[in-house]
């Protein structure tokens, strides 16, 4: 059997989980704090038919090896970290993160889960708690009779309650960061859980050691590109039909054999 029949099918596999990629892409363009992924492929094994550098006498050598591919394969879906754009909401309880960091979300099962979406809303505790109700850690609750919530650069969250004019300090909302972000796990609404490859979180407030400020009032949007992505989309559809043809192209040539001893 030809190898090329299941050399292209690696290729159409990789095409394939390509347009799946962008698709998931695009479809979360308008997420807040979303995360464009990216894949990686690797070429597969050779195999070596005459090694490059072997002897072809006795003072000479091959300079140029015969070597036969496998196609290729998926190794990694890498989330980019890039910052994306900045939207001006004019709601309170709207936090953008500019530079490194993440905030931090204590989930249901009493881990925390990293995010870089700032959409936040009060629960009928008066926690700032995430679209889900997921409080931030560390807590933060507004107390009830609070007109107004201010946040701070360096996280410093203050409440101006009843006819007060100075600000009353509730707490600091800080924020971790990793030494390899690519390597946190995604866990859909907006959260990103550590893995031994992305390291332990380093929290910190924010402006400290070169971890991000906050801007109140503010969003920050997907950082996916509509226009790289419809790129990237024509790119992996035209290698999948490129595959598709060396199949046809193979098969036509097992056929053409076949009939040579009828």
């Amino acid at each position: 059997m030809m190898r090329s029949l299941f050399v292209s099918a690696t290729g159409m596999g990789a095409q394939q989980r390509q347009i799946d990629t962008v698709a998931n892409n695009l479809a979360n363009v308008a997420t807040v704090g979303f995360k464009k992924s990216r894949n990686n492929f690797q070429d597969l094994l050779y195999q070596i038919d005459r090694a490059a550098g072997s002897p072809s006498s006795q003072n000479t050598t091959i300079p140029v090896g015969i070597h036969s591919g496998h196609g290729v394969k998926h190794v990694s879906t890498e989330k980019i970290f890039t910052q994306g754009d900045m939207r001006n909401t004019g709601v309170e309880l709207d936090v953008a993160i500019e530079g490194v960091g993440f905030f931090q979300i204590l989930q249901p099962n009493g881990a925390i889960a990293y995010s870089r979406a700032g959409n936040y809303q009060r629960d009928a505790q008066g926690r700032i708690v995430t679209q889900d109700g997921f409080p931030l850690e560390p807590e933060l609750i507004v107390p009830q009779d609070a007109r107004q919530v201010q946040i701070g650069l360096d996280g410093t969250v203050s409440v101006l309650v009843g006819e007060e004019t100075l600000p009353t300090p509730i707490g600091t909302l800080q924020l971790a960061r990793f030494v390899n972000p690519a390597g946190l796990a995604p866990l859909g609404k907006n959260l990103f859980s550590p893995t031994a490859a992305s390291g332990n979180a380093v929290v910190e407030n924010p402006g400290i050691n070169g971890m991000g400020t906050l801007n109140q009032y503010f969003l920050e949007i997907s950082n996916v590109s509509v226009v790289d992505e419809m790129v990237n989309m024509i790119i992996a559809q035209r290698a999948y039909e490129v595959n598709s043809k060396a199949i046809q192209t193979s098969d036509e040539m097992l056929q053409t054999a076949n009939q040579i001893i009828r």
